[in-house]
């Protein structure tokens, strides 16, 4: 396994990705990641429209193939009928971590009442390389920020748990929690 980190960003958008306008939550993942994580990395970003078996296939890509241990979504968290990224995270994993979910809406609701309307989630796909936690965001590059800001310390030992790289953060921007070994 490469010592370098690899991690997915994928902006989910039918007119992004149709070029009707410009991605901006996907650059606004990398910028976060860059900001927070101190750990060289490499991020593999794509940008797909809102299609279950188009954003089925490019997170077992990213998993299987690309060995991400890290896949953050970003749009298609919403209500609206073509807003299906969670079923499709949900399909492709063997194990969902709604507490991610249940964390990030309760920040969004600080700011917005309309936040029990988004479906955030997080799921563990496992693969014979390990295992890669998929974490779907919304696609606002605001509530990005603040979303990641709220489980981003859990996530280097997550990535620990499902044999991933070790993941080490910028202390002055996120403190990543590790329990204390005995």
């Amino acid at each position: 396994m490469s010592s370098i980190a690899k991690f997915g960003v994928v902006t989910v958008s039918d007119r992004a990705s149709r070029g009707e306008y410009e991605d901006r939550g996907g650059p606004a993942v990398v910028d976060y990641l860059s900001d927070v994580v101190h750990s060289e990395f490499e991020a593999i970003a794509k940008v797909i429209s809102d299609d279950v078996e188009l954003i089925e296939q490019t997170l077992i890509e990213l998993c299987d193939q690309e060995h991400c241990c890290l896949i953050i979504t970003t749009g298609g968290t919403g209500p609206a009928r073509r807003d299906v990224t969670p079923e499709s995270t949900q399909a492709v994993c063997q194990k969902m971590l709604p507490g991610f979910g249940e964390a990030m809406r309760q920040v969004s609701l600080t700011k917005v009442p309309t936040a029990i309307l988004s479906r955030q989630t997080a799921g563990i796909r496992l693969s014979d390389h390990g295992g890669c936690l998929i974490v779907n965001l919304p696609g606002s590059p605001k509530a990005i920020a603040e979303c990641l800001d709220a489980v981003f310390a859990a996530i280097p030992y997550c990535i620990d748990l499902i044999d991933g790289p070790y993941i080490e953060t910028n202390s002055e921007r996120i403190v990543a929690f590790r329990p204390k070994k005995k």
